[in-house]
Formats: C-alpha cells, structure tokens, sequence
C-alpha cells in the first residue's frame, strides 16, 4: 500500500427512480484475514459500525443491524463478500480484495430507498475502521 494514497477515497453515488446507490473505497493496512471479522462478525461490526444484535454468517442467515434494520444475509463468501439486505430494501455490500503484501482494499456499496446515513456519516464510521485494530489491541492489553 503506497502511504500518499488516502485511506478513504471519494464516494460516487446514483440514483436510479427512488433508488440511491453510495460507493466507497476504503484501503486498509491489514490482510484480508485480519478485515474479515471486522466486516463479517457481529463484535467487529459493532465495533465501527452499528450495533449487531443477530448475526448468523452464512448465506440466507438472519442479520439485525440497531441503526439500519434487519433482514438477511443475501452474499456470503468468506473472507471476501458479506452482503446484508435488511427491511425496506436497503443494502450494504463489503467486498475484501487483496492490496498488496499486508493491505486490502474495502469495495463497500450502501444501496437505499429515501433517506439514508450521509456521506459524513459512513466517513467517521470508516475512520472507526481504520482504527479498530489499535482500540482492539489495547483492550486486549488491558485484559490481566
């Protein structure tokens, strides 16, 4: 990962009739792996996120996100693809590629009826991100 490309790149955004579609690419200093949990598990997504009250992590299992709904797991594909469409049709897509050695880029879609969480607001949740694994590991050192 080169250190002059931003971690959080532009978002570009449609709207097809009432449908929004917001796109992200987030680039991330750590492997796949180590971003999988982050995005696929219910302590890592509650951890940047939204709260997660259900998480099954499978395909068809159910998923209950507090701030965004609840719904099913419509994409699973372990440690590249996690995609849950909750009521109301909205969608979020986290899908993991390779960058370089140890980073990995987040191609992340959010798809949406009507009002949905701003550009600022998926900017400071993908900033919660890049610092997850900092928090995780000094909570982990604050264990006895």
């Amino acid at each position: 990962m080169s250190g002059s490309i931003e971690p959080i790149g532009p978002s570009m955004s449609q709207t097809h009739g009432n449908t929004h579609i917001r796109h992200f690419l987030v680039r991330l200093p750590r492997s796949m792996e180590e971003v999988w949990p982050a995005v696929a598990a219910a302590e890592g997504l509650s951890a940047w996120c939204t709260p997660v009250d259900v998480l099954e992590p499978r395909l068809d299992g159910t998923v209950a996100l507090r701030d965004l709904g609840a719904g099913r797991v419509t994409a699973w594909d372990v440690d590249r693809v996690a995609e849950y469409t909750v009521e109301g049709g909205d969608r979020l897509r986290f899908h993991l590629e390779r960058d370089g050695e140890d980073g990995s880029t987040l191609r992340f879609t959010h798809e949406y009826q009507g009002e949905g969480a701003s550009e600022a607001e998926w900017r400071v949740r993908f900033e919660r991100l890049i610092g997850y694994w900092g928090s995780a590991e000094r909570g982990r050192e604050q264990v006895p």
